[in-house]
């Protein structure tokens, strides 16, 4: 996910964390008949939140659900934006290959993360291989996430799958450096009986 995407992230979701907060503890405040600012339009238990005065107002008017309806689809579209945006920024679509005569190939890395996948899976001990390119074009990182047997020795599994898998990724995309994070976790499996 880009630098300027998590620093939005943060600061949206901090402020919107901060006002719930407030009000939240204003109400609850003034609910327990705590004292309140004396701006604040509920002072007691007994208070409402909207009077029915305030309720029916606009009720008769011909634009306030026209209005009400427009804001809320707002909110809406910019909520399914927000949360559309989050994935889609953190996985590379494509990188860039020289391909020596001065020009760039692109590579789709769905493609890519395939024979990575199938070149992990096919060493020893290796039960299932999932690769994910992120960064950038022109400077892609690698995550693997790799399922190991029983019988498996972590430290062979990742030897091997910086020498083989991800070092012919390298060498066939001609990149320079193609940096992984890679993360292990053992296959469930059913302990044996002894008889």
């Amino acid at each position: 996910m880009p630098v300027i995407l998590r620093r939005v992230n943060r600061v949206v979701l901090g402020l919107v964390g901060l006002v719930l907060v407030v009000l939240g503890g204003a109400v609850l405040a003034a609910g327990f008949d705590l004292p309140v600012p004396s701006w604040w339009p509920w002072s007691g238990p007994s208070d409402v939140l909207l009077s029915r005065a305030d309720r029916t107002r606009w009720r008769d008017e011909g634009w306030w659900w026209p209005v009400v309806i427009a804001v809320l689809g707002v909110i809406v579209l910019l909520a399914l934006w927000w949360l559309l945006a989050q994935p889609r920024r953190s996985r590379l679509s494509e990188i860039l290959v020289d391909t020596g005569d001065g020009e760039a190939a692109t590579v789709r890395c769905r493609s890519l993360e395939t024979v990575i996948e199938a070149d992990a899976t096919a060493q020893p001990g290796v039960a299932r291989a999932r690769i994910f390119l992120t960064g950038r074009r022109t400077a892609p990182r690698t995550r693997v996430a790799l399922r190991l047997e029983p019988y498996a020795s972590p430290a062979a599994a990742l030897t091997t799958l910086a020498t083989e898998a991800l070092d012919h990724a390298r060498t066939s995309t001609g990149l320079s450096a193609l940096p992984a994070e890679a993360r292990l976790r053992a296959v469930k499996h059913r302990a044996r009986r002894v008889t």
